[in-house]
């Protein structure tokens, strides 16, 4: 119990510091900069991702239609 009162402690103390860091225009310039950061990394790996999955249901896509392929073979 006592690490859970650290935990949301700490998440308290983060919230009230970056709101005192927001009010200074060099801060808020800081926190403006942070946060375009994060957006491009996300940006980024949600780009990689769907570009994987692309990758995969291609492959898995030319799988299937080989199946098929073979299966054709077979019955006739």
């Amino acid at each position: 119990m006592k690490n859970v009162f650290w935990f949301v402690f700490g998440i308290a103390g983060g919230f009230v510091l970056a709101h005192l860091v927001n009010k200074d225009p060099r801060g808020h310039e800081v926190l403006a900069e942070v946060d375009a950061r994060i957006s491009e990394f996300t940006d980024r790996i949600g780009d990689a991702y769907r570009e994987q999955e692309a990758r995969f249901a291609g492959a898995v896509d030319d799988a299937v239609t080989a199946a098929g392929k073979a299966a054709e073979k077979l019955t006739d």
